[in-house]
C-alpha cells in the first residue's frame, strides 16, 4: 500500500498543499483533515499540487469537492496543479474540469488567484 505525503506551504496568503502517493479511501481522510485546517487558519484561496499523485479514487475527488464547498462558503477557491494524463483523466470523465480551475505549474495558479 502507498501512503499520502502531505507538505502544506503559504505563498503570498495563498495555502499550498502538496500531494504524494495515493488518494484513496485509506488516506482522503488525512486530506480532508489538512483541508480544514488550513481553513480553520483563514486560508481560503488553496492550491492542491497533484503532480506527484499516482492514483486518486472517487474518495479523494469526494474530499477535493467538500473542500471546495468548505472555502466556497468564505469566498475563496481551490485551484489544482497537475499535468499527469491518468490524473486528468478521472478529472474530465467526472465532469471536475468545470469545477476545478486546473494549471501546467504552481506558478501558473498563484498568479492566477492573485489576479482574481
Amino acid at each position: 500500500m502507498v501512503d499520502l505525503k502531505i507538505e502544506s506551504k503559504e505563498v503570498n496568503g495563498i495555502g499550498i498543499i502538496v500531494l504524494e502517493g495515493e488518494v484513496d479511501v485509506y488516506t482522503a481522510p488525512k486530506l480532508k483533515s489538512r483541508l480544514i485546517d488550513l481553513v480553520d487558519e483563514g486560508k481560503y484561496n488553496i492550491i492542491i499540487d497533484l503532480q506527484k499523485v499516482e492514483f486518486m479514487d472517487s474518495s479523494g475527488l469526494g474530499v477535493l469537492v467538500g473542500g471546495l464547498k468548505r472555502v466556497k462558503s468564505h469566498q475563496g477557491s481551490i485551484s489544482l496543479v497537475c499535468t499527469q494524463e491518468n490524473i486528468l483523466k478521472i478529472f474530465r470523465i467526472t465532469g471536475l474540469v468545470k469545477v476545478f480551475p486546473i494549471f501546467a505549474t504552481e506558478e501558473e495558479a498563484i498568479n492566477s488567484l492573485k489576479g482574481s
